[in-house]
């Protein structure tokens, strides 16, 4: 049985943001590692090097305005070789618009909209971690 606790990477806009998320996780047993989506999308940060350094399992994801550039950086990082096998939350301000790009057949990630219940997110991750053991 693996008793290694699951690595959760956040990837967010807000430095808060990502705080918090950091203390309710790692609170509730979770390894928590981060990068913001900017330096994800600049290049500041490698993706392929983060995975391999850091190897999570679950990514926290914020679609933040601009919803449709965001949306297409997640899809590209969701598709990512890197992240194969990972499972994702996405977190959003505006959950019906980003629903809306992401069409009816999405079903690999769960939309949780903002201000989220942090409980809710520590259980959707909980939730992903019960389903990947």
């Amino acid at each position: 049985m693996n008793t290694q606790p699951f690595v959760v990477a956040v990837f967010n806009t807000s430095p808060d943001t990502v705080d918090v998320l950091r203390v309710v996780l790692e609170h509730a047993g979770f390894v928590v590692v981060s990068a913001y989506t900017y330096e994800l999308r600049d290049g500041e940060v490698d993706l392929d090097a983060f995975c391999r350094q850091h190897a999570p399992r679950i990514v926290i994801y914020d679609i933040a305005i601009p919803y449709d550039a965001n949306w297409r950086l997640f899809l590209q990082i969701r598709s990512s070789a890197a992240l194969k096998g990972c499972e994702f939350v996405v977190t959003t301000t505006h959950a019906a618009h980003v629903a809306k790009l992401a069409g009816p057949d999405v079903e690999l990630f769960e939309i949780v909209g903002k201000p989220y219940d942090l409980g809710l997110v520590v259980d959707k991750v909980k939730s992903l971690c019960s389903a990947m053991t």
